[in-house]
């Protein structure tokens, strides 16, 4: 998902790490969201990547060295025209080369001196040997570039090309574009606030290898998270047991049954400014778990005996204190407004999204939803991927804080 409805435009800056192989698919996935992409490389970057298949993806040419003040581009100036233009400079791989360069305003190379005349937000992503990232003297660089505003996202953990292993790879593609959307998010309206979500499902076990749950996936209460992060906001996620993809940036707690996920919620009540609880929470769990698995027999019937679990919303709205909101969301089959409205009232919600998850394109595993906003100011009606609910969604629930 991207926090964008038009093309942004995207200055991508490689340096001179072997990291650089990997530019040509984050420039793919970037023409795929639709963006413009002008790539500038330095001259250890050329020995590295492909100019000529960085401009086949980008459908633009690429800037060199051999651009930077050049008497036939000098009428140009490549690097400011690039610096102007872009929305956002991305720098991957950021060498330790370059963080110097730009923390102690160098300029000598086409790279270095972009990033140095942008106005735009500049992400860097330093990818290196190990000892090198450790470095004092690298670390210092990107401090100077953290605490004049520039992001310092850090290299990930694994094998690395010169044979150590350690922190220094280059993120994956996934969080590389996360990052980018979070800049180039167009609101931050949640600055400052701490939301705390619960998604996907709950397992409560019958035996050792037996459960009831439901099918859902966790992919709306992940949406919510998603773009509350986007719009500045920190977010810790209390994840029931779903396979999920890229959740960088956000705080994941994973628990499997209702009871651990009440006890996570209560134990982050207090640090929340708005609980959005997306969760289908088993409402039920057996009274007697057996400890080994339960056999079949010669009946033709088997009676389990179950007890209700917590009813976490509801303890949340007992202990809410003034200025928290308490977002609930309820799944129906049937009679969805009036199960919804009594939902809310009973749990002491402030607002309630319902849907119909037995209609087509808006239940469990799918990417899609529409749903409904009931809350004491009025009742709204949304329609689209989840992440665009869930973006529509906090267009509403910030003007409540």
């Amino acid at each position: 998902m991207v926090p964008w409805k038009r093309s942004r435009r995207i200055l991508l800056c490689v340096t001179g790490g072997i990291a650089a192989y990997k530019i040509p698919d984050l420039v793919s996935r970037l023409k795929k969201l639709d963006c413009e992409i002008e790539t500038a490389l330095t001259e250890a970057a050329e020995t590295l990547v492909s100019p000529l298949a960085l401009a086949t993806l980008s459908g633009r040419r690429v800037w060199l060295q051999s651009d930077f003040l050049s008497p036939g581009r000098g009428f140009e100036i490549p690097h400011i025209h690039l610096a102007d233009w872009a929305e956002v400079v991305v720098v991957a791989p950021c060498s330790a080369d370059a963080a110097f360069g730009v923390a102690h305003g160098r300029a000598a190379n086409i790279v270095e001196a972009a990033a140095l005349a942008t106005q735009a937000p500049v992400l860097l992503f330093p990818a290196m040997n190990v000892h090198m990232f450790e470095n004092p003297a690298t670390q210092q660089n990107l401090k100077i570039l953290a605490e004049r505003g520039q992001r310092v996202v850090d290299p990930a953990f694994g094998l690395l090309a010169c044979g150590y292993e350690g922190k220094g790879r280059l993120p994956d593609t996934d969080l590389i574009l996360e990052e980018i959307a979070y800049a180039l998010s167009p609101k931050r309206d949640l600055e400052g606030k701490h939301v705390l979500v619960t998604a996907g499902p709950t397992r409560e076990y019958l035996d050792p290898v037996r459960f009831i749950s439901n099918p859902s996936s966790g992919k709306m209460g992940l949406a919510m998270a998603r773009t509350a992060w986007y719009r500045g906001a920190r977010v810790r996620v209390i994840l029931g047991p779903a396979s999920v993809g890229c959740v960088h940036g956000l705080e994941i707690r994973g628990v499997i049954s209702a009871l651990e996920m009440r006890d996570a919620v209560m134990e982050n009540l207090d640090w929340a400014d708005c609980v959005v609880k997306a969760a289908a929470v088993g409402d039920y769990r057996a009274r007697d778990r057996a400890d080994r698995k339960i056999k079949r027999d010669s009946a033709d019937e088997l009676s389990l005996p179950l007890i209700q679990n917590p009813d976490i919303a509801a303890e949340a709205g007992t202990r809410k204190r003034p200025g928290r909101l308490l977002v609930g969301f309820a799944a129906e089959t049937n009679d969805v407004l009036e199960n919804a409205r009594a939902k809310m009232d009973r749990k002491g919600l402030d607002v309630i999204v319902a849907n119909d998850v037995s209609a087509r394109n808006c239940g469990f595993g799918v990417d899609t939803n529409t749903v409904r906003m009931l809350s004491r100011q009025g009742d709204f009606s949304f329609s689209g991927s989840k992440e665009e609910v869930a973006d529509a969604i906090w267009d509403k629930l910030s003007g409540l804080f």
